[in-house]
Parts: structure tokens; sequence; C-alpha cells
């Protein structure tokens, strides 16, 4: 593995630890000219569905795009990044557990929803009224007394 520091091609694994649903196995590496030390996350290599979006484009999923989405929701937000990553992983299992070659993005941005929703009421907001569109106060509304319930 590359030092993403110095560009060395050696490092050592100085620690492994498998995650707490056994999903990914984490490891500390150091390298052996500057002496950094880096994470890298081992896991499986699998094909997730495509994601056709409302225009009947079909992109590749990915994760980075669902991150960056549940960050900018969660932006000031008191949820950790392990929190984020565990809804990821949901996120990921579900769609592959669906089986389907092609997911609609509707339905991909349902689950984020879901897991927003789990994690934090304020940022289930923020990114509902930006992924669903609302033309209204109306519609806002009804999505705020939704979570109050």
């Amino acid at each position: 593995m590359k030092c993403p520091f110095c560009s060395n091609l050696e490092t050592q694994v100085v620690e492994t630890r498998i995650s707490e649903d056994a999903d990914f196995i984490r490891r500390r590496r150091q390298c052996s000219a500057c002496e950094k030390r880096f994470t890298t996350y081992e896991r499986p290599d699998v094909t997730f569905p495509a994601i056709v979006k409302k225009d009947g484009r079909r992109i590749e999923y990915k994760r980075i795009k669902i991150l960056g989405s549940m960050n900018l929701a969660l932006r000031k937000r008191p949820v950790s990044t392990e929190q984020v990553d565990n809804a990821i992983e949901r996120i990921e299992e579900k769609l592959l557990s669906l089986g389907l070659k092609e997911v609609p993005s509707n339905r991909l941005g349902e689950l984020v929803m879901r897991e927003l929703k789990k994690l934090d009421k304020v940022a289930y907001i923020r990114f509902a009224s930006v992924y669903r569109s609302f033309e209204d106060i109306d519609e806002f509304r009804a999505l705020v007394d939704e979570v109050r319930k």
C-alpha cells in the first residue's frame, strides 16, 4: 500500500480490527520512510445496482455521493462519523438485498431519508426539504408535523 503522505511503497500494518458487524477490516499502517500512520479499510468487492435517475439516465452507485449528501444534511449536528458510516452500511446492505440490477433514484433517496430520520430529525428535514422539492410552506409544515409525532 502506497503511503498517502510521501508515496513510499513500503508500509507496515501495525494494528488490525474487525468492525463490530464484521463487514470490514480496519487497518492502521505506518510508512517505513516518513513514519506517518494512516488508516485503510478492507471491504468485500461487490457490485451495486445501477441508479436510474428521474430523466432515465443510469449512473453507477457511488458511496461518496451518499456520504456527501448525508454530511450536508448533518452539518453542525451532533452525529458522529461512525454513526454516519453505520447508516451508509445499512443503506448498502438494503440495496444489495434487493437483488436488482437497477434501482430508481427515488428508492435510494427514501433509504437515505429513513436513515437520517433515525440519526437526527433536523438533518432528516433538511434532506427531505431538498429531496422532495417542496413547492410551498404547507408541504414543509406537513413534514415537520410528521417528525413531531
